[in-house]
């Protein structure tokens, strides 16, 4: 199966005539997500390995805009962390079947990087952004939840299954959504 990324759109804000970015999206990178690690070498072992397991690696998504965009700007550095959502869209594209999916991808987090480009006449300038101190954060792909992450209530889940149910009970950590 080969399903290639077609097209996408950005949302900075979920409402708003100005907050949709398909006019001057030109790269996102959304969050990698990658478990904490630590490596272990028994006292009695012939070998290390590396020990997974021990949490999420904090999460930040990148992109950039061409030329200057005012709404996104005013975005930057502003209080309430994790309360602000950015919400992107991708059109998928399965190419044995010809059939369009849908990416979409929910992020709560702070705008805490904006960065012009050098100025060159002749080329066009644009911006690139962070996205950090991501609190919650949700993938779906072709309408099903794939992935979601909520820092507050230490809920992980893959393809709707929890993924710490047992401990966030132990813990008594209530939750999710």
């Amino acid at each position: 199966m080969l399903i290639i990324h077609e097209a996408g759109a950005l949302f900075v804000g979920d409402d708003g005539p100005d907050n949709g970015k398909h006019v001057n999206l030109l790269t996102i990178k959304l969050p990698t997500l990658e478990e904490k690690t630590s490596t272990h070498f028994a006292g009695g072992a012939i070998g290390e390995i590396s020990v997974g397991g021990l949490g999420l690696s904090p999460l930040e998504a990148t992109f950039k805009l061409a030329g200057y965009d005012p709404q996104t700007m005013s975005q930057f550095g502003l209080g309430a962390a994790g309360s602000r959502p950015y919400t992107y869209y991708g059109a998928l594209r399965d190419k044995q079947g010809g059939r369009v999916i849908e990416l979409k991808s929910i992020m709560y987090g702070r705008l805490t990087k904006i960065e012009g480009d050098e100025y060159q006449r002749g080329d066009l300038l644009g911006h690139d952004h962070a996205i950090s101190e991501i609190l919650r954060y949700q993938v779906y792909y072709d309408g099903k939840e794939k992935y979601f992450y909520d820092f507050f209530n230490s809920d992980w889940r893959v393809d709707g299954v929890s993924q710490n149910a047992d401990v966030r009970n132990i813990l008594r950590i209530g939750g999710g959504q």
